[in-house]
């Protein structure tokens, strides 16, 4: 074989996601996330079209980020549905990760893929992520709420008007143990049909 399937299978068994209030504050350098982003790149892409676009916010940058979300969260929030909570979430987390990666997908000028096709393709692009966050020991969350993917935060992050903000990818080192999970057994979500 190429390569180990125990070390691959280990790596993807391993993979948690790490919510922002468990890092610390430790810097994540530019090399490792370029490395992650390179990765990302690798994902399948039906006609390589390559629909991924990424936004990195660190530094002062992610204040901006949060005071965005907090304003998007009350502007398109009514009263009665409003939850101080989720306000608190949204405008503490970005200041909680050392880098923030907006997520996006752009289509093909030709519209040869479907915009389905383009969003799995960027949903496999933030898999790569994960993994290679995993790799390096780095907690990651994949955040999809509304101001993070809406017609809003696609104008902030200047996607095309058929482009489509896919959420926030959060990384940080872990300040806890790395959690434990586990899955249902294969056969409880698998049918084999022979015939």
């Amino acid at each position: 074989m190429k390569f180990s399937v125990s070390e691959i299978s280990e790596l993807i068994r391993h993979r948690r996601t790490i919510y922002p209030k468990d890092c610390t504050s430790r810097e994540v350098h530019r090399e490792v996330v370029e490395r992650i982003l390179t990765n990302a790149t690798w994902a399948p892409t039906h006609g390589l079209t390559q629909p991924w676009r990424f936004t990195v916010f660190t530094g002062a940058a992610r204040y901006q980020l949060a005071n965005f979300l907090g304003e998007t969260y009350r502007a398109g929030t009514p009263p009665e549905k409003f939850l101080q909570k989720k306000l608190d979430n949204m405008t503490q987390r970005p200041l909680q990760s050392s880098v923030v990666i907006a997520i996006g997908m752009e289509r093909d000028p030709k519209g040869k893929i479907s915009a389905r096709d383009e969003q799995w393709a960027v949903a496999c692009a933030v898999q790569n992520m994960h993994l290679t966050c995993t790799a390096y020991g780095l907690g990651g969350f994949w955040a999809t709420g509304g101001p993070m993917t809406g017609e809003a935060m696609r104008e902030f992050l200047k996607l095309a008007p058929d482009g489509q903000a896919m959420g926030l990818f959060f990384i940080g080192y872990p300040a806890i143990e790395w959690p434990g999970s586990h899955r249902r057994p294969l056969e409880t979500v698998t049918e084999w049909r022979t015939a």
